[in-house]
């Protein structure tokens, strides 16, 4: 076995184990499903959906539909938990529509920006193998599962608590985050499909402020599904606060910003247009 493929492996037991400590404490408290807790039912569902949509797409080497399985798994187990939840409340109804919104958006916006590029260069050098393929797989699963941990948790939890100025004000916070991140994104798009575009670096809008204004968004969205969440989560459900602290880390530190700007600096690196822009934009909170 090959080095890479070797921790490849060891990367996937942490990650089942990190799942299945998070799902054991997220379940206190939980709700009951055929005398299992519920959260950890969600949990095992994020995990099962990636492995078996990964058989066919390593039998077919495609990624095409690994971020679109990434938000509709998002969207299933939401409303499973509002579904099975036996005492979920107003708080958990806001929480279900708040996530299955993102999640219809991202993943659409992400399925058609991967069906027009035709590919997604990240998994090249993945792909051809089993074990490097099914580790990003089961990291996606990771992913849903800290991202959505606060919201899960809430929702299945047992303990119900009507909205309150909690609730409000998390909802405002994520309304903030929402708009910043589809605005981002759509202003993106657009400059991107303007031939008079084509080589050049977007630096308008909110690209002005920011050089990553939607990552901005996302961070600021699940700060609001988190402050929603507070009032109903207790003892080890507190671990469910993992998740804007998460998202942060993931965007700032491993998959997000630190990739994009690489590949940036590569583009345009040495550009005295591009060096200003780096220069006098923030990489992620906008400027006012």
């Amino acid at each position: 076995m090959q080095k890479a493929e070797r921790n490849a492996l060891i990367a996937t037991v942490v990650v089942i184990v990190v799942g299945a400590l998070v799902a054991w404490a997220g379940s206190q408290g939980s709700a009951q499903v055929l005398g299992m807790p519920l959260y950890a039912v969600l949990v095992a569902g994020i995990f099962l959906i990636q492995w078996i949509v990964f058989i066919p797409a390593y039998v077919l080497q495609s990624e095409r539909f690994f971020d679109l399985t990434g938000s509709l798994t998002y969207i299933a187990m939401t409303l499973l938990a509002l579904t099975l939840s036996s005492s979920a409340g107003t708080r958990s109804v806001l929480l279900t529509a708040l996530v299955v919104i993102w999640a219809g958006r991202l993943g659409t916006f992400l399925f058609r920006r991967v069906r027009k590029a035709g590919k997604d260069d990240r998994f090249d050098e993945l792909k051809p193998s089993f074990l490097r393929f099914l580790n990003v797989w089961t990291i996606q699963a990771l992913w849903i599962t800290l991202t959505a941990a606060a919201a899960h948790i809430t929702i299945s939890s047992t303990l119900q608590k009507p909205l309150d100025i909690f609730a409000l004000v998390g909802f405002l916070v994520w309304a903030g985050g929402f708009a910043i991140e589809i605005s981002a994104d759509a202003q993106k798009s657009r400059f991107n499909a303007d031939p008079a575009n084509k080589g050049k670096f977007i630096a308008t809008g909110l690209w002005a402020r920011s050089r990553h204004p939607n990552y901005f968004g996302e961070i600021v969205l699940w700060v609001g599904i988190a402050i929603i969440a507070l009032p109903v989560l207790r003892g080890w459900q507190w671990v469910g606060l993992i998740s804007p602290f998460f998202v942060t880390l993931l965007l700032t530190r491993v998959s997000g910003i630190p990739l994009l700007e690489q590949k940036a600096d590569r583009k345009w690196g040495g550009q005295a247009d591009y060096e200003a822009y780096k220069r006098e934009t923030p990489v992620l909170v906008p400027r006012l």
